[in-house]
Formats: C-alpha cells, sequence, structure tokens
C-alpha cells in the first residue's frame, strides 16, 4: 500500500520552453525547424494531408427540426422533495404555470410530462400535458389524481 508521503510525485514542474540552450528545450523550443507548425498561431486540428477529413468521411445522422417542442421532465421524487421543502403546496393544483412562476421549471417550456421515478408519499393534483405509466399508476395508488390535458 503507498502512503501518502512516498507517492510518486504528481505535481511536476511545468517544462519551461525557450530558456537557453542548457535547458534542452532552447533555441527552437522543441517545435523542430521552419514550416507550419514551427510558427505560432497555427491549429491543423482536423487536417490529413489533403485526404478526405474523418468529419468529412461519416456520414451525417439525425434530424434536429427547428420546431422542437421544450418539454419540461418531472419525476416523481422531485415533485416529493419540493413538496418536503415546501415549495409546494399539497392543496393547490401543480401545473406547469404554478411551476414557472415558482421557477421550479424553465419558463420556455411548453409542455409538462410527468414521469415515475420515485416514490411520493403525498396526495396530490397534478395537471400535465403527458405523463407515463408508472407515474399515473403511483399517483392513483396514494390517492392523487392527475388530468391530461389534450
Amino acid at each position: 500500500m503507498i502512503s501518502l508521503n512516498n507517492r510518486k510525485k504528481i505535481n511536476k514542474t511545468k517544462i519551461r520552453v525557450g530558456r537557453g540552450i542548457g535547458s534542452g528545450k532552447g533555441k527552437t523550443s522543441g517545435r523542430g525547424v521552419k514550416g507550419q507548425k514551427s510558427r505560432s498561431g497555427v491549429a491543423i486540428k482536423s487536417f490529413e494531408g489533403g485526404q478526405m477529413p474523418l468529419y468529412r468521411r461519416l456520414p451525417k445522422r439525425g434530424f434536429n427540426p427547428i420546431t422542437k417542442p421544450n418539454i419540461a421532465i418531472l419525476n416523481l421524487n422531485k415533485i416529493q422533495s419540493y413538496i418536503d421543502k415546501k415549495s409546494i403546496k399539497i392543496s393547490e393544483t401543480l401545473n406547469s404555470d404554478l411551476l414557472k412562476k415558482l421557477r421550479l421549471i424553465n419558463k420556455n417550456s411548453i409542455k409538462l410530462k410527468i414521469l415515475g421515478t420515485g416514490n411520493i408519499k403525498d396526495k396530490i393534483n397534478i395537471e400535465a400535458d403527458l405523463a407515463s405509466k408508472s407515474a399515473v399508476e403511483k399517483l392513483e395508488k396514494v390517492g392523487g389524481s392527475i388530468q391530461i390535458k389534450k
């Protein structure tokens, strides 16, 4: 077992280039001689010497629609933690407007989806656009209800 005081040195000192020939990294500072890469301000990141670069050889995949609806996702355990912190009152109906007002979901979100991760202990009424089967089951088991907007 390695104790803390006899480990290999972790904080190695940075090599300071261009500090004279005696340092071993002087004159050309380890860049060789001449050429594009020896100059400053050069970035040849994905250039492959005229060969078709990898990012252009591989096919494009997928499609990202411009008008993708921004859906806020809320798990049951998150709702329960908000109830425990007393940010949400059990008496009021939980909907996207209330959550936006309390800043618990993003104001730009268009729809609200309830997912069933975790458990919920308190009986609460929720109004959402979408909900998973497990979330609906868990809510009804506790005695709460969920209205899904059409």
